[in-house]
């Protein structure tokens, strides 16, 4: 079967991970995969049988932008032969692949959108309301693939009436494992705590801050994340610069997670929660606000490891107490979101998308 991913890019962000495991996984199967980006930026490895294909040299945005590139798009796919499935991820490109009406696509939702506009609607309600237009629009005409059953209910709630199934991120655990073996001699010899993902205000670095000034001073405080000046002044303002670390963007930030004594994930909202899942291979006891839309499902093994979104105090204490005393990792079963699990729900999904009509 031909498999075609649509996203903006390849830069390291979680739904552009899914999208490379995915077709690396397909093609492994005897499949064929292309992934379709709108701008040349790729800063992860494409594994040899997977072809990437970039539509344009300058990515234009806004309403414009996004109707240039679903023409180019449109017409990218109609020199193509037949295509089985076809999924686009991220708000952008799900727009533009909408936008240029293609067969045999799906949208993949991977942010709690109602969350995102709740937030947005304390700092611009008029602006809130304009997104939740323009979500309903693109959302409501296409079937969608939500990534836990809470973020099903998310755009239930916020008025999405079309076809949603669920469909968990994958996830190659003998990959990781291997990777997580690999030696890295920049990864510090002292305790740390982790925290993995982008600088950005959903991520709340300010949360982590603000708590780990009330953790034990034993541990360092590692954000793999790239250098952002930023970052670094809200590190210096809080007399953090000699426990906090800001490590870079890593390709391979396995061996960094398996050798921390704690993940911490302070979000206000996650797609998902990739990461969770990678450090609970590793081996690695993680700490994670209850923020829509994946921890709790993930940590359902483990509610004591999860605090409420937003709440310093409460996030510092969870953090010193699994330091202290970390939670058994023994009872938690990763194996729903095994890549093989997952590959199988897409290609029933390309054999006759009807099938998942008991699941809208």
């Amino acid at each position: 079967m031909k498999f075609k991913f649509v996203i903006t890019n390849l830069s390291g962000g979680g739904a552009e991970k899914v999208l490379l495991i995915l077709a690396e996984s397909l093609v492994e199967r005897g499949h064929e995969a292309e992934l379709i980006i709108f701008e040349d930026l790729i800063e992860y490895e494409i594994h040899e049988g997977i072809k990437v294909t970039v539509l344009t040299e300058k990515l234009t945005r806004g309403w414009l932008g996004k109707r240039i590139m679903a023409f180019h798009l449109k017409k990218y796919i109609a020199r193509s032969n037949d295509t089985d499935l076809i999924i686009s991820a991220l708000s952008f490109s799900n727009e533009v692949a909408c936008l240029a009406n293609l067969k045999n696509h799906w949208c993949r939702i991977d942010n709690t959108l109602g969350a995102e506009i709740d937030t947005l609607s304390i700092r611009s309600p008029q602006k809130a309301k304009r997104r939740l237009k323009r979500y309903l629009k693109i959302y409501n005409k296409k079937p969608l693939i939500a990534i836990s059953d809470r973020m099903i209910n998310d755009l239930r709630g916020i008025g999405i009436t079309s076809k949603i199934i669920r469909i968990y991120n994958p996830f190659n655990f003998k990959d990781i494992h291997l990777a997580s073996e690999q030696k890295d001699s920049s990864i510090p010899n002292k305790p740390y705590v982790i925290h993995v993902g982008r600088f950005n205000h959903q991520k709340r670095h300010d949360i982590l801050l603000d708590a780990w000034q009330l953790v034990d001073a034993q541990y360092s405080l590692i954000l793999l994340t790239s250098f952002n000046n930023e970052l670094q002044r809200m590190i210096d303002d809080r007399g953090l610069t000699a426990s906090v670390t800001i490590a870079g963007f890593k390709k391979n930030p396995y061996p960094w997670i398996s050798h921390a004594n704690l993940l911490v994930l302070s979000s206000d909202q996650e797609g998902f929660g990739n990461v969770i899942v990678e450090a609970l291979e590793c081996n690695t006891p993680v700490v994670s606000t209850d923020c829509p839309s994946g921890p709790a499902e993930i940590l359902s093994q483990l509610p004591q490891c999860l605090t409420p979104v937003g709440d310093v105090e409460k996030l510092a204490t969870k953090i010193s107490k699994c330091l202290k005393d970390p939670p058994n990792l023994d009872c938690v079963d990763l194996s729903i979101y095994d890549v093989n699990s997952t590959i199988a729900l897409y290609e029933s999904l390309a054999k006759d998308g009807s099938a998942y009509d008991s699941m809208s």
